[in-house]
């Protein structure tokens, strides 16, 4: 790239007329340079142009069942559809009132959330496969901040009711707990919904990719120990308030192991036969999936005969056992959030959005690379939003894919989202007529469902030996991410991951070394030598690689590892040479030092007879920014007072405008543009050079 004239007499002129080889060269294209206001004006104009074809697209874009269901092949696919809506209809009956429980809130919110969801995300959702309603970390999130609400506007911690009171937003909440938790909740999803939304106006889908696998794992399996801490004292039937703030699992385990002798023994038997028979029948599910043609759906089995059972038994009123209570049916009539809790929750909701954002692209995006079709992540942001804002104003929380029924919904043959449809018919027979059966269901089999469907993630313990093996990165961030999850607190372990992941992914640019290359016989094939034998290095020219961006961060250790791998600091070299020469003038005379300047010189050149040229192979540089390009001038300068070129090699557009704009070209100072396409032409030229410039001699 730049040659530097360490010559005197010696031009680019003269240069042509010797003959030296001149590189390779590759005509550039003239970009257009346009005044961003036509830049402003033209995006403006093609978002806001008004015409049928316009609007027919942005509708088309905006809810995707008008684009394929017209396609839908009836004969080929209503089978499949059919069969995974209906179970994963059965398999939310139970599950839906479950999180309900996780989430702080009445059973039958748990059911409208999933009625709600359904219905929506298969008219706006792009994914065929995703299946979307409660998802645990989400409830346990959700629940966190309505109890914490409940706290403060004074409610007891005592069991939720279910009349309903009146809501006045200018004077605060004058209804009872049940009612007060499930406003929370329902303004906590708004909000949520309002971030998701406004994410996707602003195309901001792509924040899902910094959101790495073992980021989201290690968040999802730190979530379900607090999930599964928080379900421990239904299993023991214990009355006790849910722990807030940091450190919420080690208290909670405290509280527990001190009220163990206020446990309710058929509570903990009940959870004991439960968990007996479920676990099981999940891993003969898991393990003979392959052959079921639907996955037997045992949780419903387990609470009807636990319903039944405590029914006739009449646990709630011989042993005191908790019971989910009045479920009522239909539908309740519409009611805004409470805006005077938005400012409260505001924080929460976001990281809320954030995470059923990610949860639900990751999936989507995993299951259509699997299938061959494609989905939008800024539409799945307008999906997953009105999954939410929509269902909040009929009393529901907040929603996104979930893994464990998707993987169901898929195993059983789904194609589209018709089977969505299916589902959410399923769930408004239970609404309009089977609810009010499961009265005295008892909240432990509710809580033994929620553990028992944490398998998945707690199994990612027995997969860190094989995660350590494979990348050791990945499995910090996971370790790191999961234990703040668990032991200090929920939200703050997903901030806390994505810090770690940051910090490793800037460790990575600033723990990059500079190497030396080798050739590779006679192929233009130049390779570390510390990483592979055989290959050789050409005579007065060193050729070397910096494997990272040059910016800000790094630029003085890019340095550092320049000078060490060539063997020489010119800073150094200089400042020695000067305190040399003072010494030498203040003792000597001028004779004297000029022959012991000779021999300090001398010293040097032993090591470096022939040394005239160093390559940089640039084309691991992705970009550089103003500090770069100035350590890259640095550079030069410094060792073009000791005699020696520096040649940049193979640089992207990016990196030769970065070089342009920050003056590293600079005719008037000796420094001219030549582009060296190849790390074999910037050789070559060297080498031509030298030949040329014979009786100049290299210092380094």
């Amino acid at each position: 790239m730049p040659v530097e004239e360490i010559c005197d007499g010696v031009s680019a002129e003269d240069d042509a007329k010797t003959g030296s080889d001149v590189p390779f060269l590759l005509e550039e294209r003239v970009k257009e340079k346009v005044p961003w206001k036509e830049v402003l004006r033209r995006k403006v104009g093609k978002k806001c142009s008004c015409s049928s074809a316009r609007v027919k697209s942005l509708v088309v874009d905006s809810i995707p069942i008008i684009k394929w269901l017209p396609r839908y092949q009836f004969k080929d696919w209503i089978i499949g559809d059919a069969m995974s809506g209906l179970i994963i209809g059965i398999l939310l009956v139970p599950q839906s009132i479950a999180y309900s429980l996780l989430a702080e809130q009445d059973p039958i919110y748990g059911l409208y959330t999933s009625f709600f969801a359904s219905i929506i995300y298969a008219l706006l959702g792009t994914s065929r496969h995703i299946s979307v309603g409660m998802f645990g970390v989400l409830c346990l999130l959700v629940g966190q901040v309505v109890d914490r609400e409940l706290t403060l506007a004074g409610y007891s911690s005592g069991t939720n009711q279910t009349i309903m009171g009146i809501v006045d937003n200018s004077t605060g909440p004058i209804c009872d707990r049940s009612c007060y938790a499930i406003m929370v909740g329902a303004t906590l999803t708004f909000t949520a919904g309002v971030y998701q939304v406004l994410m996707g106006l602003l195309q901001v889908g792509f924040v899902s990719v910094f959101l790495s696998d073992s980021l989201l794992s290690g968040f999802a399996t730190g979530a379900s120990l607090t999930i599964l801490t928080s379900q421990i004292k239904y299993f023991l039937g214990l009355h006790l308030p849910r722990v807030q703030g940091w450190g919420s699992l080690i208290k909670t385990w405290v509280s527990l192991l001190k009220n163990l002798g206020h446990t309710n023994v058929c509570d903990l038997i009940t959870s004991a036969i439960c968990l007996l028979v479920l676990v099981p029948t999940k891993e003969l599910n898991d393990r003979f999936k392959a052959k079921l043609k639907a996955p037997i759906p045992f949780e419903l089995f387990v609470v009807i005969a636990a319903t039944l059972a405590s029914h006739f038994g009449k646990f709630k009123e011989t042993y005191g056992s908790d019971v989910a209570g009045n479920i009522p049916t239909g539908f309740m009539p519409p009611q805004l959030p409470n805006w005077s809790l938005i400012p409260n929750i505001a924080v929460d909701a976001f990281s809320i959005a954030i995470v059923g954002f990610a949860i639900t692209v990751s999936l989507s995006e995993m299951f259509a690379k699997k299938h061959g079709y494609m989905v939008d992540p800024n539409q799945e942001m307008y999906a997953i939003g009105f999954c939410n804002i929509i269902p909040s104003f009929f009393r529901c929380f907040t929603t996104s894919a979930a893994l464990t029924k998707t993987l169901v919904k898929e195993s059983t043959g789904c194609q589209t989202q018709v089977s969505g449809l299916v589902t959410a018919l399923v769930l408004l027979l239970v609404l309009l007529v089977i609810a009010p059966l499961f009265y005295s269901l008892q909240k432990c089999v509710l809580a033994v469902i929620i553990v028992v469907n944490l398998r998945g993630a707690l199994r990612k313990f027995g997969d860190i030996p094989q995660m350590w093996r494979v990348n050791r990165v990945d499995t910090i961030i996971w370790l790191v991410t999961m234990s703040a999850s668990a032991l200090v607190n929920t939200e703050l372990g997903l901030l806390v991951g994505i810090l770690v992941s940051a910090f490793f992914v800037l460790g990575r640019t600033q723990s990059a070394q500079v190497l030396q290359l080798g050739q590779a016989g006679d192929r233009e094939l130049f390779e570390d030598i510390g990483s592979y034998k055989g290959l050789q290095t050409q005579p007065g020219v060193a050729v070397f690689r910096y494997e990272a961006p040059i910016y800000y961060a790094n630029q003085t250790l890019f340095k550092k590892s320049l000078y060490r791998s060539v063997g020489l600091d010119p800073l150094k070299e200089k400042a020695r040479r000067r305190k040399l020469e003072k010494q030498k003038t203040q003792k000597q005379g001028v004779e004297d030092q000029k022959q012991e300047m000779d021999v300090s010189t001398n010293v040097y050149l032993l090591q470096h007879t022939s040394l005239h040229t160093l390559v940089m192979d640039c084309s691991p540089v992705l970009f550089l920014d103003t500090a770069g390009v100035n350590a890259l001038k640095e550079v030069c300068k410094d060792y073009k007072e000791l005699g020696v070129n520096v040649f940049l090699a193979q640089c992207n557009t990016s990196v030769t405008d970065s070089l342009r704009r920050g003056g590293y070209y600079d005719p008037k100072k000796g420094t001219k543009e030549i582009k060296f396409h190849t790390v074999g032409d910037a050789i070559s030229y060297a080498q031509s050079l030298k030949s040329q410039n014979g009786d100049c001699d290299t210092v380094v």
